[in-house]
Protein backbone atom coordinates (compact mmCIF):
# COMPACT_ATOMS: atom_id res chain seq x y z
CA UNK A 1 0.00 0.00 0.00
CA UNK A 2 1.33 3.06 -0.62
CA UNK A 3 1.24 6.97 0.69
CA UNK A 4 -1.10 7.87 -2.14
CA UNK A 5 -3.11 4.59 -1.49
CA UNK A 6 -3.73 5.73 2.23
CA UNK A 7 -7.20 5.26 2.96
CA UNK A 8 -9.29 8.22 4.63
CA UNK A 9 -9.41 8.68 8.27
CA UNK A 10 -12.90 8.01 9.42
CA UNK A 11 -15.50 10.10 10.81
CA UNK A 12 -18.55 9.17 13.15
CA UNK A 13 -20.88 9.09 10.96
CA UNK A 14 -21.57 5.31 11.15
CA UNK A 15 -19.80 2.68 13.78
CA UNK A 16 -16.14 2.63 13.13
CA UNK A 17 -16.21 -1.39 12.87
CA UNK A 18 -18.91 -0.66 10.25
CA UNK A 19 -16.76 2.01 8.49
CA UNK A 20 -13.82 0.08 8.56
CA UNK A 21 -15.11 -2.87 6.99
CA UNK A 22 -16.00 -0.71 3.95
CA UNK A 23 -12.92 0.54 3.95
CA UNK A 24 -10.86 -2.14 3.89
CA UNK A 25 -12.94 -4.30 1.74
CA UNK A 26 -13.07 -1.83 -0.67
CA UNK A 27 -9.14 -1.65 -0.60
CA UNK A 28 -8.92 -5.64 -1.46
CA UNK A 29 -11.14 -5.27 -4.16
CA UNK A 30 -9.95 -2.67 -6.07
CA UNK A 31 -6.43 -3.67 -5.48
CA UNK A 32 -4.73 -1.69 -3.11
CA UNK A 33 -4.22 -4.35 -0.58
CA UNK A 34 -3.62 -6.94 -3.31
CA UNK A 35 -3.80 -10.81 -3.09
CA UNK A 36 -1.63 -11.85 -0.36
CA UNK A 37 -0.32 -9.13 0.71
CA UNK A 38 -0.59 -9.27 4.94
CA UNK A 39 -2.78 -7.02 6.52
CA UNK A 40 -0.47 -4.80 8.87
CA UNK A 41 -3.12 -4.17 12.05
CA UNK A 42 -0.66 -1.17 13.23
CA UNK A 43 -0.67 0.18 9.74
CA UNK A 44 -4.03 0.40 9.06
CA UNK A 45 -5.45 1.67 12.63
CA UNK A 46 -3.07 4.16 12.65
CA UNK A 47 -4.19 5.53 8.59
CA UNK A 48 -7.83 4.85 9.42
CA UNK A 49 -7.96 7.11 12.73
CA UNK A 50 -9.53 4.50 15.10
CA UNK A 51 -8.24 1.50 17.52
CA UNK A 52 -7.33 -2.04 16.82
CA UNK A 53 -10.33 -3.60 18.37
CA UNK A 54 -12.94 -1.82 15.86
CA UNK A 55 -10.34 -2.72 13.20
CA UNK A 56 -10.00 -6.60 14.18
CA UNK A 57 -13.83 -6.81 13.91
CA UNK A 58 -13.87 -6.06 10.52
CA UNK A 59 -10.74 -8.40 9.60
CA UNK A 60 -13.33 -10.83 11.15
CA UNK A 61 -16.22 -9.98 8.67
CA UNK A 62 -13.64 -9.69 6.26
CA UNK A 63 -12.16 -13.47 6.95
CA UNK A 64 -16.23 -14.81 6.98
CA UNK A 65 -16.80 -13.44 3.12
CA UNK A 66 -13.89 -15.44 2.38
CA UNK A 67 -11.70 -11.96 1.36
CA UNK A 68 -8.75 -12.85 3.99
CA UNK A 69 -7.20 -15.43 6.21
CA UNK A 70 -5.92 -16.04 9.01
CA UNK A 71 -2.18 -18.16 8.34
CA UNK A 72 -1.05 -19.47 12.58
CA UNK A 73 1.56 -17.32 13.82
CA UNK A 74 1.81 -15.54 10.69
CA UNK A 75 -1.03 -13.12 10.52
CA UNK A 76 -4.04 -12.15 8.32
CA UNK A 77 -3.66 -11.99 5.06
CA UNK A 78 -5.55 -11.13 1.49
CA UNK A 79 -6.98 -13.91 0.09
CA UNK A 80 -5.52 -16.02 -2.95
CA UNK A 81 -7.27 -18.19 -5.48
CA UNK A 82 -5.67 -20.79 -7.15
CA UNK A 83 -6.99 -21.75 -10.69
CA UNK A 84 -9.32 -24.85 -9.36
CA UNK A 85 -10.94 -21.96 -6.73
CA UNK A 86 -11.85 -20.27 -9.04
CA UNK A 87 -13.11 -22.55 -11.81
CA UNK A 88 -15.25 -23.90 -8.67
CA UNK A 89 -16.46 -20.11 -7.70
CA UNK A 90 -17.34 -19.50 -11.26
CA UNK A 91 -19.73 -23.01 -11.30
CA UNK A 92 -21.83 -21.39 -8.79
CA UNK A 93 -21.83 -18.07 -10.21
CA UNK A 94 -23.37 -19.98 -13.76
CA UNK A 95 -25.79 -21.97 -11.30
CA UNK A 96 -27.03 -18.94 -9.63
CA UNK A 97 -27.37 -16.53 -12.27
CA UNK A 98 -28.36 -18.02 -15.06
CA UNK A 99 -31.71 -19.03 -12.47
CA UNK A 100 -31.71 -14.71 -11.69
CA UNK A 101 -32.10 -13.99 -15.56
CA UNK A 102 -34.92 -16.57 -16.06
CA UNK A 103 -36.86 -15.43 -13.10
CA UNK A 104 -36.11 -11.36 -14.34
CA UNK A 105 -36.90 -12.46 -18.26
CA UNK A 106 -40.42 -14.02 -16.70
CA UNK A 107 -41.13 -10.77 -13.65
CA UNK A 108 -38.62 -7.89 -14.12
CA UNK A 109 -40.60 -4.83 -15.03
CA UNK A 110 -40.33 -3.04 -18.60
CA UNK A 111 -38.77 0.10 -17.33
CA UNK A 112 -36.45 -1.58 -14.71
CA UNK A 113 -34.92 -3.39 -17.89
CA UNK A 114 -35.20 -0.64 -19.92
CA UNK A 115 -32.93 1.11 -17.51
CA UNK A 116 -30.34 -1.29 -17.84
CA UNK A 117 -29.73 -0.67 -21.41
CA UNK A 118 -29.52 2.91 -20.17
CA UNK A 119 -27.08 1.91 -18.22
CA UNK A 120 -24.88 0.51 -20.86
CA UNK A 121 -25.12 3.43 -23.24
CA UNK A 122 -23.63 5.36 -20.33
CA UNK A 123 -21.52 2.71 -19.95
CA UNK A 124 -20.10 2.64 -23.42
CA UNK A 125 -19.89 6.13 -23.28
CA UNK A 126 -17.19 6.36 -20.31
CA UNK A 127 -15.59 2.99 -21.48
CA UNK A 128 -14.97 5.70 -25.03
CA UNK A 129 -13.71 8.82 -22.81
CA UNK A 130 -11.34 7.42 -20.43
CA UNK A 131 -9.14 3.86 -20.31
CA UNK A 132 -11.33 1.34 -21.93
CA UNK A 133 -11.46 -0.48 -18.89
CA UNK A 134 -15.32 -1.78 -18.00
CA UNK A 135 -16.30 0.62 -14.74
CA UNK A 136 -16.64 -1.36 -11.98
CA UNK A 137 -19.85 0.82 -10.36
CA UNK A 138 -22.66 0.70 -11.76
CA UNK A 139 -22.37 -3.03 -12.47
CA UNK A 140 -24.39 -4.43 -15.12
CA UNK A 141 -24.42 -8.78 -13.13
CA UNK A 142 -25.70 -6.67 -9.85
CA UNK A 143 -28.50 -4.50 -11.51
CA UNK A 144 -29.37 -8.06 -13.49
CA UNK A 145 -29.36 -9.92 -10.65
CA UNK A 146 -32.01 -7.67 -8.71
CA UNK A 147 -34.32 -7.53 -11.61
CA UNK A 148 -34.89 -11.32 -10.26
CA UNK A 149 -36.74 -9.76 -6.90
CA UNK A 150 -35.12 -12.91 -5.04
CA UNK A 151 -33.17 -11.12 -1.82
CA UNK A 152 -31.70 -14.30 -1.38
CA UNK A 153 -30.79 -14.99 -4.39
CA UNK A 154 -28.85 -11.76 -4.71
CA UNK A 155 -27.62 -12.01 -1.35
CA UNK A 156 -25.69 -15.87 -2.84
CA UNK A 157 -24.58 -14.03 -5.86
CA UNK A 158 -22.78 -10.56 -3.88
CA UNK A 159 -20.74 -13.48 -1.74
CA UNK A 160 -19.64 -15.00 -4.95
CA UNK A 161 -19.28 -12.06 -6.82
CA UNK A 162 -17.06 -10.15 -4.63
CA UNK A 163 -14.99 -13.31 -4.45
CA UNK A 164 -14.74 -13.44 -8.21
CA UNK A 165 -13.33 -9.54 -8.19
CA UNK A 166 -10.91 -10.02 -5.89
CA UNK A 167 -9.68 -13.92 -7.74
CA UNK A 168 -9.99 -11.67 -10.58
CA UNK A 169 -7.85 -8.53 -10.04
CA UNK A 170 -5.31 -9.11 -12.43
CA UNK A 171 -7.86 -9.39 -15.47
CA UNK A 172 -10.27 -7.28 -14.46
CA UNK A 173 -9.27 -4.06 -16.01
CA UNK A 174 -8.14 -5.41 -19.92
CA UNK A 175 -9.71 -2.84 -22.74
CA UNK A 176 -10.05 -5.92 -25.28
CA UNK A 177 -11.87 -7.61 -22.98
CA UNK A 178 -13.96 -4.79 -21.52
CA UNK A 179 -15.39 -4.52 -25.25
CA UNK A 180 -15.88 -8.02 -25.31
CA UNK A 181 -17.89 -8.02 -22.22
CA UNK A 182 -19.61 -4.62 -23.42
CA UNK A 183 -20.95 -6.66 -26.39
CA UNK A 184 -21.87 -10.09 -24.64
CA UNK A 185 -23.98 -7.58 -21.90
CA UNK A 186 -26.14 -6.24 -25.00
CA UNK A 187 -26.77 -9.84 -26.49
CA UNK A 188 -28.59 -11.15 -22.88
CA UNK A 189 -30.00 -7.91 -22.57
CA UNK A 190 -31.44 -8.31 -25.90
CA UNK A 191 -32.99 -11.98 -25.30
CA UNK A 192 -33.91 -10.58 -21.79
CA UNK A 193 -36.11 -7.69 -23.71
CA UNK A 194 -37.71 -10.18 -25.59
CA UNK A 195 -38.54 -12.21 -22.78
CA UNK A 196 -36.78 -15.03 -23.37
CA UNK A 197 -35.63 -16.61 -20.37
CA UNK A 198 -33.81 -19.41 -21.65
CA UNK A 199 -31.67 -17.76 -24.76
CA UNK A 200 -30.58 -14.75 -22.11
CA UNK A 201 -29.48 -18.05 -19.47
CA UNK A 202 -27.48 -19.29 -22.39
CA UNK A 203 -25.88 -15.72 -23.24
CA UNK A 204 -25.29 -15.44 -20.06
CA UNK A 205 -23.28 -18.79 -19.86
CA UNK A 206 -21.33 -18.22 -22.65
CA UNK A 207 -20.25 -15.11 -21.25
CA UNK A 208 -19.50 -16.25 -17.91
CA UNK A 209 -17.21 -18.57 -19.20
CA UNK A 210 -15.64 -16.34 -21.41
CA UNK A 211 -14.84 -14.38 -18.45
CA UNK A 212 -13.41 -17.69 -16.62
CA UNK A 213 -11.48 -18.45 -19.71
CA UNK A 214 -9.51 -14.79 -19.66
CA UNK A 215 -9.36 -14.68 -15.92
CA UNK A 216 -7.86 -18.44 -15.96
CA UNK A 217 -5.25 -17.21 -18.45
CA UNK A 218 -3.75 -14.00 -16.42
CA UNK A 219 -4.06 -16.37 -13.00
CA UNK A 220 -1.69 -19.32 -14.67
CA UNK A 221 0.12 -17.00 -17.03
CA UNK A 222 1.70 -15.35 -13.73
CA UNK A 223 2.16 -18.32 -11.68
CA UNK A 224 5.87 -18.96 -11.09
CA UNK A 225 7.68 -21.60 -13.66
Amino acid sequence: MTEQSRPPKLGRVATYAGQSLEVLRGMILDGTLAPGERINEVHLSQALGISRGPLREAIQRLASEGLVEAVPHRGVYVRSFSARELSDLYELRVALETHAVRLAARYAPQQRIDELGSMLDETESSMGSASGAYPEDPDFHARLARLAANPPLVEALTDVGRKIRLARARSAHQPRRARTALDEHREILAALVARDGEGAAAKLEAHLTSSLNNALAVLRAAEPD
